[in-house]
C-alpha cells in the first residue's frame, strides 16, 4: 500500500486538568519549559497556555488545558493526556486518502486550529461506517508549513 503523505513528527501534546495554573507550575516553572502564549475558544469549551520545548522546526508545544466550563462538553480534561499532534507534509492529501481506507475524523474537518495551521483530527473511536480510528486517543493531524517539511523530511 503506498501512503501518498508523510508524518514527519511530533507537533505537540495537549494536556489538560481542572486547575492549568497547576499544569503551569508543573511544566513551566518547574520544568522549565518556555511560556509562548495562550488561547480561549468558547466552542471547544477550553482556555490554555502554550509551553514549548525546544525551537525552530524540532519545537514542540505542550498545550496546558483547562475547559472554560466544566460543566460543558468537551471536557478537555477527561483524560488528562488529551491529544498528541502530528506533523503532516500534505494534510489535504492525508486526509482523503485516510477517508478512503475508512478512517473516522472527528466533526469540523479541516480547520484553522490554535497555533494557526490547518488541522484536522482523528477521532478516537471507529463506527461502521469508519472503523478506523485513533484506538482510544484523539490525533490532531497538522498541516506542516514549508521550513519543518524541509527539515523533517
Amino acid at each position: 500500500m503506498t501512503r501518498p503523505f508523510r508524518i514527519l513528527g511530533l507537533q505537540q501534546i495537549a494536556i489538560g486538568g481542572p486547575d492549568r495554573m497547576k499544569l503551569r507550575r508543573l511544566w513551566v516553572d518547574l520544568l522549565g519549559l518556555g511560556l509562548d502564549g495562550d488561547f480561549t475558544s468558547e466552542r471547544e469549551n477550553v482556555v490554555e497556555d502554550i509551553a514549548v520545548l525546544g525551537s525552530g522546526p524540532h519545537r514542540v508545544e505542550v498545550d496546558l488545558m483547562q475547559p472554560l466550563d466544566p460543566a460543558k462538553k468537551p471536557r478537555v480534561d477527561e483524560p488528562p493526556l488529551n491529544h498528541i499532534g502530528l506533523w503532516v507534509d500534505n494534510l489535504a492529501v492525508a486526509v482523503e486518502w485516510l477517508t478512503a481506507q475508512g478512517m473516522r475524523f472527528a466533526p469540523g474537518g479541516i480547520r484553522r486550529g490554535a497555533a494557526g495551521y490547518d488541522i484536522v483530527f482523528v477521532h478516537p473511536k471507529g463506527n461502521e461506517q469508519f472503523p478506523l480510528c485513533g484506538e482510544g486517543v484523539l490525533i490532531e493531524l497538522v498541516q506542516a508549513p514549508p521550513e519543518v517539511i524541509v527539515a523533517l523530511g
